[in-house]
């Protein structure tokens, strides 16, 4: 059977339309991967990711934060990557976030914005208090008798040293009372006392005479 040749012409034109169909479907799907940018920014934190971009063109990227640079213009090419900290604040602040896109018209281009919250603080864990500590346990009073000391004795210890003699080169003591002369003395005053009386007696006796 021969195939007329407008059938042939119908079916070449089938193919390449089918071809012209996915080679048109792969280029539509080319834009949608490129010019991926990424940003977050926490409280204390921005981190910007570009990716995909034209990497012969001088794209630009900007932060600021209120008004102010936190990330001066900064040019790159196919990607960028930056984590920046955010300055220490005690209220909420706006953080800019600005791409050029210098390829053809910069239809992908960015400026936008988001809200860096204020940080919380961590609580500060209460101080531990040391755990009490017990005593240590006293010491448990003996309950045994005590032995009884030894009873005294009437002799006197061996040991206990003895009176010593006086010294005869010491000197006499204060004699108190009578001693071994006392009689000596005595005898001696009446001695001279009965010679006196005699003495006496012979001279009245002369005298006597004498008148």
């Amino acid at each position: 059977m021969t195939i007329p040749r407008r059938s042939w012409r119908g079916a070449g034109a089938l193919v390449a339309a089918a071809v012209v169909g996915l080679t048109g479907g792969v280029i539509s799907a080319g834009p949608a991967v490129a010019h991926t940018p990424t940003w977050a920014v926490t409280c204390s934190e921005v981190t910007v990711d570009l990716t995909n971009y034209t990497s012969d063109v001088p794209n630009t990227v900007t932060v600021s934060v209120d008004g102010k640079d936190l990330l001066p213009t900064e040019t790159f090419g196919r990607e960028f990557h930056k984590k920046l900290a955010l300055p220490d604040h005690d209220k909420p602040v706006t953080v800019r976030l600005v791409v050029k896109d210098a390829d053809g018209d910069g239809k992908h281009s960015i400026d936008q914005t988001k809200t860096a919250e204020v940080c919380e603080e961590e609580p500060t864990p209460p101080p531990t208090e040391p755990a009490p500590t017990e005593p240590a346990p006293s010491q448990t009073p003996s309950t045994g008798t005590p032995e009884p000391s030894a009873t005294p004795s009437d002799e006197p210890s061996e040991s206990a040293p003895a009176v010593p003699a006086p010294s005869p080169s010491s000197p006499d003591l204060a004699e108190t009372g009578s001693s071994s002369s006392t009689p000596v003395i005595g005898g001696a005053a009446v001695a001279v006392l009965l010679a006196g009386g005699g003495i006496l007696w012979a001279v009245r006796k002369r005298r006597t005479a004498q008148g």
